[in-house]
């Protein structure tokens, strides 16, 4: 099936479940859309329900539901932005312990909007490092 040879590397470093997840959704999108973006961002919104992104790979969240305004809406609706997988409905609490987990400075003194761009930051940073050869 396309999910396959379609799969992000940050989905080929997780958990078999993140990777059945989006590559169950990936599929039946391209099924009803065809191949490209849309099929995508279909995929990476089912995906948000069930995970969010830590560092360079994605891990269960604790509870489902989607993780930020953009997964809401769904891939039906394109615009706006994402949150990069980071849940941004998560507590401040949570925020503050993955931006720990990160390494994220200055976390002690942040907004929760604050935490959840940092912590953003610092996942698109480990992803970058992860792809170097």
């Amino acid at each position: 099936m396309p999910a396959e040879k379609d799969m992000p590397s940050t989905l080929r470093r997780s958990a078999k479940k993140a990777q059945r997840t989006w590559a169950k959704a990936h599929d039946s999108a391209v099924e009803t859309y065809g191949e490209g973006e849309r099929s995508h961002r279909t995929a990476f919104s089912a995906l948000k329900h069930t995970h969010e992104k830590v560092g360079d790979h994605w891990e269960p969240k604790d509870g489902s539901g989607p993780s930020d305004s953009r997964a809401k809406r769904g891939a039906k609706q394109p615009g706006g932005r994402t949150a990069g997988g980071v849940d941004t409905n998560a507590t401040k609490q949570h925020l503050y312990e993955l931006a720990k987990r990160l390494d994220v400075k200055g976390r002690s003194t942040m907004s929760k909007q604050e935490l959840a761009r940092a912590v953003q930051k610092a996942n698109d940073r480990k992803t970058r490092q992860s792809r170097q050869p």
